[in-house]
């Protein structure tokens, strides 16, 4: 085993002359993941917004830091912060490719922040009491826009610098390498926009060797993976071969050596789905794990309850709606196409499963049969 190791490392002292120079050495950054970036704007967002709680409500005489009113105000704060997070979920406000884009990010976090302002102030019990002057109605929407773009700003031209991207080093040129390149951004001039920053490839094909391959180039093999990552100390290894089962022993041998010294190790499809939101069918060969989740979170049972509660509550809240609709359709039709208020049709729904679908009938009685 130890043979193995010095194998390598005589093997990596000379590397082969490469017509690129090599990026900086050491880790200068701080190399932040896509999940630690998400979640610093998730904060700051949430700091920015309680912040504009604060001065709306001190700016009423609201609130007070020298009583107990302070720890009354808290679920104010809470219903707002919970507020936030689920406008930002559900309308995607947490797009990092967006957010590195100051004006974009601003645009449409401001909007949304006075969105969730002027909903919060009219959210009964949880929230404070309407004020008295009109023009207090307008201020906490514009002052949680205003706070909101100010910290997105920050972001955009801060956390953006290369000094937080993660440098990456990946292993397999081939078109699971080139397909994560395109991904990250790392051709044109999207780069910037991204969390990481690709050093270059590793990989055992010698006409690809000192090439570019998706304008990165390819710095060596197998055997000068090693080297290459005591040199470069790159932040993370991923490994971009589709079918993994083949990987060679020494190339496996020297990730494993790689993840020794402290550098974390991803594969191709792990990363390319935390980027984009899509899992990379053809590019993950024969791993089931990556295709579909063979072990599932002990929670899981528990999303799925409350999963099936929520789509009752809000099917229920449809239908107590829908009755007051039914009586104008009905109208509607006796007048312009007489028959059935309703209309049936089959679904063929997920694995084969036909179900029915009850709609609002909208052409004539029989229309399918003539």
């Amino acid at each position: 085993m130890q043979s193995d190791f010095f194998e390598h490392t005589k093997s990596s002292e000379h590397l082969p002359a490469v017509p690129f120079p090599l990026q900086k050495l050491g880790r200068g950054g701080l190399g932040l993941k896509i999940s630690e970036r998400r979640l610093i704007l998730a904060l700051g967002d949430i700091v920015m917004i309680n912040a504009a709680l604060t001065v709306y409500l001190l700016v009423q005489g609201r609130l007070s830091f020298t009583d107990g009113l302070l720890w009354d105000r808290v679920p104010w704060f809470v219903t707002l912060t919970v507020m936030w997070l689920a406008a930002g979920t559900f309308f995607d406000n947490y797009d990092l490719s967006r957010a590195a884009k100051s004006v974009d990010s601003a645009a449409i976090a401001g909007l949304l922040a006075m969105l969730v302002g002027g909903v919060y102030l009219l959210t009964p019990r949880l929230t404070p009491f309407l004020p008295d002057r009109r023009i207090y109605i307008f201020l906490l929407p514009l002052l949680a826009a205003s706070f909101v773009i100010i910290w997105r700003a920050i972001y955009a031209n801060f956390i953006t610098q290369p000094t937080f991207q993660r440098r990456l080093l990946i292993i397999g040129a081939g078109q699971s390498g080139a397909a994560l390149v395109n991904a990250l951004g790392a051709t044109g001039k999207r780069e910037g926009e991204t969390a990481y920053n690709i050093v270059g490839f590793i990989d055992d094909e010698p006409d690809k060797l000192n090439q570019l391959v998706a304008n990165v180039p390819v710095l060596g093999n197998r055997y000068d993976l090693l080297n290459l990552a005591r040199r470069l100390q790159p932040d993370e290894i991923v490994v971009a071969i589709t079918h993994g089962h083949l990987i060679h022993p020494n190339l496996f041998k020297a990730v494993l050596d790689c993840r020794e010294m402290g550098i974390p190790i991803t594969t191709m499809a792990h990363l390319y789905e935390d980027l984009t939101g899509r899992v990379p069918v053809e590019h993950a060969g024969h791993d089931l794990q990556v295709v579909m989740p063979i072990n599932r979170p002990a929670s899981h049972r528990l999303y799925l309850a409350v999963r099936r509660a929520i789509e009752v509550v809000v099917a229920l809240l449809g239908c107590l709606q829908l009755l007051l609709v039914i009586p104008f359709v009905w109208l509607a039709n006796r007048f312009s196409a007489p028959g059935d208020l309703f209309y049936r049709q089959e679904r063929v729904g997920e694995g084969g499963r036909v179900f029915n679908v009850i709609k609002f009938r909208s052409m004539i009685m029989n229309a399918e049969q003539g």
